[in-house]
């Protein structure tokens, strides 16, 4: 198996990091470990650090003092962990931004709306039936060959790196079908790196799916300029056939950025919903009382420098029917299979 060099977004991951470490340790202002001190810490790192306050201002009018001015009565030092864990917290939802997360040893702060408010347009059961028993597996891949020569992939997780040798047997025993289905519904993200790899299978030449910026200081507008993020295409087997890839809003982060990246690739459809979003790389910091948080920091946008973080709109868009779900059958599905029969 040849070895690939470094990917462009590894490069980012460690200039990021760099940055964010060296930042926190200059002249970083220290707060004492009570709940007024943990307040005002966590409003501050977000305050310094998070990238997407002139978005989100732009989207909804977002303003983090006023947000700071709402909340900061609410916190006294007579107040329990539990009721502090729940300001702070509700303070956060105003990023409306799924990355970011306040941690404890006793819950988890998180905002979900950005899939919680909309139809999950996505069934286990439905898919097991596609499936069948007789299925194959490889890694976090499940994949088959529908009864009308249509290729189907389930990949619901991009947490584990895809193996090189396992993408190639995959695309191989694929090749005589028709045309191909990519589900990624449901799937909320893991490692940039393993959605760049299996996106790299489905172009034949270097594209440009993006770009990135970092932070460069503590001021909301502070940024670098606009690096470009380039997809490579795979030294193994690639697929030449159409592709559909299919999406609801649960599609998040790193499965989010694989959209981006397959949209930009010939032969790709994307059909569904709108993706959930998710467009800046995660970083994370600690509170005095040793409460973790982890945050938006790195700022991404397509290829016409549009942010995705409000999720990216499909080619087609469909949802499943009630009734069709009903009778066994996955109209995603199926209105993918009817799109490649009638391109081939």
């Amino acid at each position: 198996m040849k070895t690939r060099g470094r990917s462009p977004f590894v490069f980012y991951l460690l200039l990021l990091a760099a940055c964010l470490s060296l930042s926190s340790c200059v002249d970083e202002k220290e707060y004492p470990d009570n709940q007024r001190g943990n307040f005002e810490q966590l409003w501050r790192i977000l305050d310094e650090h998070y990238c997407f306050f002139p978005y989100k201002q732009e989207q909804y009018d977002l303003d983090w003092t006023e947000v700071y001015q709402r909340y900061s009565p609410q916190v006294n030092d007579h107040m329990t962990d539990a009721q502090l864990f729940e300001v702070l917290t509700n303070m956060l939802s105003e990023l409306r931004d799924g990355h970011v997360n306040l941690s404890t040893n006793f819950d988890l702060g998180r905002y979900w709306a950005w899939h919680e408010d909309y139809p999950s347009n996505y069934s286990e059961n439905l898919i097991d039936h596609y499936l069948s028993t007789d299925y194959k597996i490889a890694g976090n891949l499940r994949y088959r060959i529908l009864d009308d020569n249509i290729g189907y992939i389930s990949c619901t997780t991009f947490e584990t790196a895809q193996s090189s040798n396992a993408l190639n047997n995959i695309i191989s025993y694929l090749s005589p079908c028709n045309g191909l289905i990519l589900d990624i519904r449901n799937n909320t993200g893991g490692m940039l790196t393993s959605a760049e790899e299996l996106a790299a299978r489905f172009t034949n030449e270097e594209l440009l799916v993006g770009y990135m910026q970092h932070k460069t200081g503590r001021g909301h507008n502070d940024f670098s300029s606009m690096e470009e993020q380039r997809l490579k295409p795979s030294s193994g087997l690639r697929w030449q056939k159409r592709v559909v890839v299919l999406t609801n809003r649960k599609v998040y982060s790193a499965a989010n950025e694989f959209v981006k990246y397959m949209k930009c690739c010939q032969q790709v459809t994307v059909i569904g919903d709108q993706t959930g979003g998710g467009a800046g790389m995660p970083f994370s910091s600690e509170l005095p009382n040793g409460w973790g948080v982890r945050f938006s920091a790195c700022p991404m946008y397509d290829k016409e420098g549009n942010s995705t973080e409000f999720g990216i709109v499909p080619d087609i868009y469909a949802a499943l029917s009630e009734s069709d779900a009903l009778n066994g059958r996955d109209t995603m599905i199926e209105q993918a299979r009817e799109f490649l029969n009638a391109s081939h």
